[in-house]
This record gives structure tokens, sequence and C-alpha cells, in this order.
């Protein structure tokens, strides 16, 4: 598909920013001025001050005797790199790929995006009345390249929508100055009478580079298509991505459902294809105020079921708040992973099984509960029972090593020991009595000891010897004694809880 660009332009930033926070400027001659060298330098002017004689780079006491009722406010450093980086992610809504280009203007890459807006015209009719609503006085351009669209947007008179193919036509009558070439080269082009990019074309490249250097070329070639020329997004681009303009804006939880179920429909269809599914999916709900509302989702294993995702994100739906309307909605996939044709098969647990309803469930779950209150262990080859198992990342994950099963282990295992108070009729044997968070259990059966050891290369210390306990209530608890009566006053642990 041929790339197309469009360039925004805010031949005012600052001081319609400053229109926008103070309404009582509008119509006010005002100027934002900077130190410099020991001078007020204007660093913008609004409209109402150049009618009057009033440009940037002028001092401000020279255009105080022009005007003594101008109006004078300190210039913010850094105030441009802000608003366009702002600026650049309201532009989100309109395609993923948004560049800033300073020091007052926005660079798109609109490739594939506008027939969600009905076409071209509309969509950068939708963009510049938005921005202007909005209070900024803009323009903006849509060509095969950036250079072009750049060039026209600051200095064509009409027809801000170059057709395909139509670069070289749009670019002939306007000035050097619109291949963004430096100042000295452009003054260079005016000594010789070279007021026009025709008259540029029309001359040898050997001349051309001999005179003016290899970037007046490399400009003209950017602009007319011959050497490509990369944005630098403000976001890195998500490879799935769909995006849903809306004809009048959302403020129901039916309509961001339904608005959902396409995205998800359009995302899944692109997925099955390229084999992959979901493991992470974000949905982004853009207002009509610029808030951006967002809730997302994470799956046990890839998933391309829109049903199931659906499900996953309807639970969370209650938390957007529309507000004024929303007016685009988009859905990407940060995290994708590939869904092998073998996957139903290879996902049986059981005899029988059916894995994907397994998988789907845990994601329910998760999805209610959180993502923190479900867990899956794997064995680890350690032999302290604390060390020997370890937290699965995902439900793929393979035991490297078997259970033990040769011996008996509690169901439920404590995180760490905790210390109990004992009575022993004697060394090595297991305990009569025993205190546990303040009650006392008189111990009716025991079967033990089982003497497990920590591997010397990871740490040194006690070994300890294991009982498996029955007090007189039934209940059935795995204790240790840490070392032996023989090197001293040893310490008893509980360690784990049998069914």
């Amino acid at each position: 598909m041929p790339r197309r660009y469009a360039a925004i332009w805010f031949p005012q930033l600052t001081t319609d920013r400053w229109v926008r926070c103070n309404p009582a400027l509008r119509d006010v001659p005002f100027v934002l001025a900077a130190p410099e060298r020991g001078r007020m330098i204007i660093k913008a002017a609004n409209a109402a001050a150049r009618t009057r004689g009033i440009h940037v780079q002028m001092v401000v006491a020279d255009c105080r005797a022009i005007m003594p009722a101008l109006q004078v406010f300190d210039d913010e450093p850094g105030l441009p790199a802000k608003l366009l980086d702002a600026l650049a992610e309201w532009c989100l809504r309109y395609t993923p790929v948004v560049a800033v280009d300073m020091p007052d203007g926005l660079l798109l890459d609109v490739t594939g995006c506008p027939h969600l807006w009905g076409g071209e015209e509309p969509y950068l009719k939708d963009i510049v009345s938005k921005l202007k609503g909005y209070g900024y006085d803009v323009r903006a351009a849509i060509a095969d390249t950036i250079g072009t669209a750049w060039a026209v947007c600051r200095f064509a008179a009409c027809a801000h929508i170059i057709e395909k193919g139509g670069n070289l036509d749009a670019l002939l009558p306007l000035p050097p100055t619109a291949l963004r070439l430096d100042k000295n080269i452009v003054d260079r082009l005016d000594k010789l009478g070279l007021y026009q990019i025709r008259n540029i074309v029309s001359m040898q490249r050997k001349a051309l580079s001999r005179r003016f250097g290899q970037a007046l070329l490399s400009r003209l070639d950017q602009a007319l298509g011959q050497e490509h020329e990369v944005l630098q997004p403000i976001q890195p681009l998500q490879p799935y991505i769909e995006r849903l303009p809306c004809l009048e804006p959302i403020r129901t939880a039916k309509g961001i459902e339904i608005a959902l179920q396409q995205l998800l429909e359009q995302l899944c269809r692109r997925l099955a294809k390229e084999e992959k599914g979901v493991r992470k999916c974000v949905l982004k709900a853009y207002r009509m105020d610029g808030n951006v509302q967002m809730i997302e989702i994470g799956t046990s294993r890839p998933s391309k079921n829109v049903t199931h995702l659906f499900k996953l994100f309807e639970l969370k739906i209650a938390t957007i708040e529309p507000a004024l309307g929303i007016e685009v909605f988009t859905i990407e996939a940060p995290v994708v992973e590939d869904v092998p044709a073998t996957q139903d098969v290879l996902w049986d647990f059981t005899e029988g099984g059916n894995g994907t309803a397994v998988a789907e469930l845990l994601d329910r779950i998760a999805g209610k509960l959180g993502v923190q209150t479900i867990h899956r262990y794997l064995p680890d080859e350690h032999y302290w029972p604390e060390r020997s198992v370890k937290l699965a990342l995902s439900l793929a994950d393979e035991p490297q090593t078997a259970w033990r099963a040769d011996l008996p282990r509690p169901i439920h295992l404590l995180p760490r020991p905790e210390k109990i108070e004992v009575t022993v009729p004697m060394p090595d044997y297991p305990p009569m009595l025993f205190r546990y968070n303040g009650m006392l259990h008189q111990v009716s059966k025991a079967d033990g000891p089982e003497r497990i050891e920590q591997e010397w290369w990871l740490q040194q210390g006690l070994y300890r010897d294991y009982y498996c306990i029955e007090d007189e209530h039934g209940a059935r608890y795995w204790l240790f004694r840490s070392g032996s009566y023989e090197s001293g006053e040893p310490e008893w642990f509980i360690h784990g809880f049998f069914a």
C-alpha cells in the first residue's frame, strides 16, 4: 500500500495557547518575550499584534514605541515542545504514527486510516475542525511524502490534499524554503533569482550539488519520494491495532459494547490469518474533551476467541467514563503469541479434558478477582520444601522434573516455617504436645523422622528432621526439628498442613 502522510502546522501555537487560558486576550495585541543579550526580544506575537507591524525577533522597547498599549508576557522556555507533545498524543486517535515537528508542527503517517472517516477530505476536515474548536489556528495537508505535505501545508494557497503521484506538480510553484532548507541556502538561491522550486528542478544535479551541497538534493529527493524519510513517532508503533471512529459521540455502555465487539472481530480476524493469539489487549476510548479512557485484559494462553475476549473486557466496561461522549475507539494487542494448528490437542490436560475451556475459565476468574489471585506451580530441583517449587509464568510452561511422590507432602505448605513450642519425651522422638498460634495440640499419632538437608553449595546450616503429626482432633501437620539435641537445644517449626 502506498504511504500517505499528513502535515499539521500551528502558525500561532504559543499565543493560541495563551488565548485558550486567557480568553480576554483574544482581540488584544500581545507578545511573548524573553531576554536576549540584555534586551527583551519578541518570541511570539498574536495576530492582532502582527497586523500592527509587530513581529518576532523585534525588540520590545521598539515595539512599545510603535504601540504603547502592547501587552508583553514572559515567554515560557520549552512551551512549544510541551504543547506539541500533548497535541501529538491527541492525534493518536487518528493514526498510531504521530511525530513532533519542532517548533510548530506535527507529522502523521495516515496510511490506511482516512477510509475509516469516509476518505481523506473528511478525515483532514475532522482533524482541522476539532483543533480549531480547541482555539488553535491550524493548517494541514496530505501527500505521498512528508516533504510535500510539509511544503503544501505551509506555502500552498489551496488544494491541501495532493493526489497520488502529484508531488512534483504541487511543489513547482512553491518557494525553495518549502523544501525545509537552511536559511543560508535559501538566501543564496534568492540572490541567484531562483525563487521557485521549478527553477531548481530544471537545473543539473551536479551543478546544484557543487553550488549548494548535498542537503538541497536530499531534501528535494525526499519531497519527490526518491529518498525515504523516516518519522520518529511519539509512541512505538503497535503492529496489531484496529480503529473505529463514531458517527455520533458514544455515551452508553451498550454503545461501548457494540464498538468493542466490532473491534475484536476485526482484530481476531487478522490474528487468525496469521495464526496468532492475544496475550495482552488494550481498549482505548478517546473522549470529546481530549481525555483517554483505557481498560486492559490479559490471557493465560494465546487466544483469538472473540466471545472469550469480549467477556474479559465486559467485566471492566463499567470503569469507562464517557463524559461528553467518546468519538474514537482503538484496540491494540501489544503482546501476541503464535497459535499452532495442533494447539487444541496439546492443551488437553487430561484424557477427555478441554484445555481451552480451562484456560478461558482462569482468564475470567482473573478478570473478576485479579491476576495475582491465580498461581500455578511447578516442581523445582531443590531439597528444602520451600525451595522445591517455582511459579509458572504461563500454562504452557512444562515441568523440568517430576513431583516428589514417594514420601508424604502436605497439601498446604507455609511460605516460611513458623516456630512452635513442643514437649518431647526423648531426643529424636516426635513431640507429645505442641503449641501453635496460642493453641495446645496433643499428639495422638506420629510418623518420621524424614531427614532433609539443604544443598551445601547454596547455604550452610542445620539439617531438618520432619514428622507427620496427627492431633487428638484428627488434624494432621508437618513439623520439623532443626538440628539435634546433641549440638544444643534445637528449635521446632511447623511447615505445612495435610488434608
